[in-house]
């Protein structure tokens, strides 16, 4: 499995058969390590609906006949622009011959670019037997404990930016709280407000936990 950073929160996991795309902002992204139009997908997963998470969901997945799945008043509204989706609310998981990908709780605001409202998700992702735990958007809170109840989380990508988000201190207690075995900070230096120093999460990460941390650039990829 190699899981590919394309930029703020954006992933593309692929085994050279199957690719997973998660929150593919990339229209937009200064960032963006690859144009909505160059990618494939068999399915695209998002944490919430915020534009520079949604980003080119709906283009790719007319142009793939990907399958989308995100939270259920999100998931309607794609749904009618002749998208496939899947609507789980927050505890749904939601399985493909691939793997599956359970939506657990972020504290976050969420409302799309058209105006619907909805609650942000994590994804609890399970790809061809690697774990990946995507925090998605969310502030630090204890429940982040609870995503990896009962299974070995193999990597989290973990939010560092702050003003939006946990900030990279916040971020080395959630990965305390998380106990991944890999850490990957996503949600960084795409805009002035969430500039911040990933090298010094890393040092923190590897001072603090037991959780190696991969600093990714766009671009760069990750295998377990």
């Amino acid at each position: 499995m190699e899981l590919r950073f394309l930029g703020q929160s954006a992933f593309s996991l692929s085994d050279g058969g199957t690719t997973v795309l998660t929150d593919p902002f990339l229209t937009g992204n200064p960032r963006a390590a690859a144009s909505a139009d160059e990618l494939d997908a068999d399915a695209i997963l998002l944490t919430h609906g915020h534009g520079d998470h949604l980003g080119d969901t709906v283009a790719i997945a007319q142009r793939t006949r990907a399958t989308v799945v995100a939270i259920v008043e999100l998931a309607n509204e794609i749904g009618g622009q002749g998208v496939d989706v899947v609507d789980p609310n927050l505890g749904g998981t939601v399985s493909f011959e691939w793997g599956s990908v359970k939506l657990v709780p972020a504290l976050h605001t969420a409302v799309s670019p058209s105006g619907t409202a909805h609650v942000a998700a994590g994804l609890v992702i399970d790809f061809k037997g690697t774990t990946i735990y995507h925090l998605g958007d969310t502030c630090l809170f204890s429940d982040l404990a609870l995503a990896g109840r009962g299974r070995t989380l193999d990597v989290a990508l973990v939010p560092i930016g702050g003003h939006y988000t946990m900030d990279r201190h916040d971020a080395v207690e959630a990965v305390k709280l998380i106990g991944a075995k890999t850490v990957i900070p996503i949600h960084y230096d795409t805009f002035p407000p969430i500039e911040t120093d990933a090298q010094a999460f890393k040092a923190d990460v590897e001072a603090q936990t037991s959780s190696a941390c991969v600093v990714l650039a766009p671009g760069e990829t990750w295998s377990p």
